[in-house]
């Protein structure tokens, strides 16, 4: 009996507490003024991964997770020393080309020298046939050497047009070794901080596999949850005041970036009132980006907080949520 006594004040405890944190959400709800919306989220950014273009060895990891970097740092050096010696081939065969192209334009200045000769010869020969000087198997010899010598020529001509073409085609190849070379320094698109290292030094990684990860810093936003009743009046671009709870006396200035055209965690389809209120919809609220730029050293993500979204400009800013980060916070 005592046994069921204890149950009965544990569950009616429970029911107490259950009661207590309703009304006190429902009482946060209320303290909310009507045309303002809230979600609960955190700070979230974008994901950049470093990775190279083709396969090889790392040779240098320059960067540690958690550094803050800037756009066009040095994050990671591949080994190339393969393409540093493919790249001395291609030039050995660029020479080879040149040097083949110089002999058969020496060849093609001969090969011309005997058609202009060969066709001098068919016009003697011409002009002694009308005056029937020359027998005409004579004439015909003539004949046959200019055409031999004109076709001798041309493939000279062919000759250079095709060392030509390998010239071109051993700099193309140049060009592309020399191209990822360069790329195996892997740089920084983006500012941003080091999430994660994926390689040391040594790892032999595949093309496009990834060696860091980085937080872009460009795009730092909090993603909400809203019913469907306030998404569907939320416009894209509406004001928004993000309150962490690592700074709650203060709000920072958003904007609402993103509203999803999709429903989530309910089905797409639904029929009845109820189950139309329960759909929700992932809205982001995006940061300005002069204001990360400012006090990008102290960005961090994953800090919880709330957002708050105003409706219509037509409601005014609880002063709660006129604040604004001063600028000495982070002197």
């Amino acid at each position: 009996m005592k046994q069921w006594k204890n149950i009965l004040l544990i569950a009616t405890a429970l029911l107490l507490a259950g009661a207590a944190a309703v009304m006190v959400s429902q009482k946060d709800n209320n303290a909310l003024p009507s045309g303002f919306v809230q979600g609960n989220g955190r700070i979230e950014a974008e994901q950049v991964d470093i990775a190279p273009t083709v396969a090889g060895r790392v040779a240098k990891v320059l960067a540690a997770e958690g550094s803050l970097i800037s756009p066009g740092d040095v994050l990671v050096l591949m080994d190339t020393d393969e393409l540093s010696a493919a790249l001395d081939r291609a030039a050995a065969e660029v020479a080879l080309a040149r040097q083949t192209k110089a002999e058969a334009e020496a060849v093609v200045v001969q090969r011309e020298s005997e058609q202009r000769r060969a066709a001098h010869e068919l016009e003697r020969a011409t002009a002694l046939l009308k005056n029937n000087n020359i027998p005409e198997t004579l004439f015909e010899d003539r004949d046959t050497e200019f055409q031999v010598a004109d076709a001798v020529l041309g493939a000279a001509k062919a000759r250079v047009a095709t060392e030509e073409s390998r010239i071109l085609a051993a700099q193309a190849e140049m060009r592309r070794i020399q191209t990822q070379i360069d790329d195996s320094s892997l740089t920084a698109p983006v500012a941003g901080r080091v999430l994660y290292r994926l390689a040391e030094p040594g790892e032999v990684v595949p093309a496009g596999g990834p060696i860091m990860t980085l937080l872009s810093l460009q795009n730092i936003y909090m993603e909400v949850f809203l019913p469907a009743r306030e998404a569907g009046l939320l416009p894209v671009g509406a004001e928004a005041r993000i309150v962490l709870d690592a700074l709650p006396d203060y709000a920072i200035p958003a904007q609402v970036t993103f509203v999803s055209p999709e429903a989530q965690f309910t089905p797409k389809q639904v029929e009845t009132l109820s189950e139309r209120e329960q759909l929700v919809f992932r809205v982001r609220v995006r940061i300005p980006e002069d204001l990360v730029r400012e006090r990008i050293r102290h960005v961090k993500t994953g800090l919880r907080g709330i957002a708050v979204i105003r409706l219509s400009s037509d409601s005014a800013w609880p002063d709660a949520l006129e604040r604004r980060i001063p600028p000495e916070l982070f002197e």
